[in-house]
C-alpha cells in the first residue's frame, strides 16, 4: 500500500516522506539577494513604527516547499510577534515582495506588537496626565 502513496519515496533517491529535490525551488544568487534585501527592508520599516525597546529581526530558510521569509518582533512585555511567508517566485520582476507587501507585513507586525504590550499591561497603569 505505501508503494502507491505519493509519500512512499523514490526508492535510493527520495526517503520516505521527503519530497524529491526536483520539486523544490532553487533560488539564483540575484533571487537571494533580492530576497534578504526586501526581507531586510520589511525589518526596518517595521523599526520605524516601533520605539527602540521592541526588537526587530528577519530571516530567510529553506522550506520543504522553498524559500520561506519571517520578520519577528520581541516588545518588551508579551509576546513575541510574526510573520511568516512564501515569496512568490514564478514572477520575474525586478522585486520578490513588491513595496506594498513589505509596507502591509510591517505596519500589521507594528500593530500587533503594540496590542500585545497593551495587553500584558492592561489597566494596571495609573495614567501621569488627564
Amino acid at each position: 500500500m505505501n508503494g502507491n502513496t505519493p509519500y512512499a519515496g523514490l526508492p535510493g533517491e527520495t526517503a520516505a516522506g521527503q519530497r524529491a529535490a526536483a520539486d523544490i525551488p532553487d533560488l539564483s544568487r540575484t533571487q537571494k539577494r533580492t530576497l534578504h534585501r526586501d526581507v531586510s527592508r520589511i525589518a526596518a520599516r517595521t523599526r520605524e513604527y516601533l520605539p527602540n525597546e521592541y526588537v526587530v529581526d528577519a530571516n530567510v530558510s529553506t522550506s520543504a516547499t522553498g524559500p520561506q521569509v519571517t520578520v519577528a518582533v520581541r516588545p518588551p512585555v508579551g509576546h513575541a510577534v510574526s510573520a511568516g511567508f512564501s515569496p512568490d517566485l514564478e514572477d520575474r520582476s525586478e522585486e520578490l515582495i513588491t513595496a506594498d507587501e513589505r509596507d502591509e507585513v510591517a505596519r500589521g507586525l507594528a500593530a500587533s506588537a503594540a496590542l500585545q504590550v497593551k495587553q500584558a499591561i492592561g489597566s494596571n497603569v495609573t495614567p501621569t496626565a488627564k
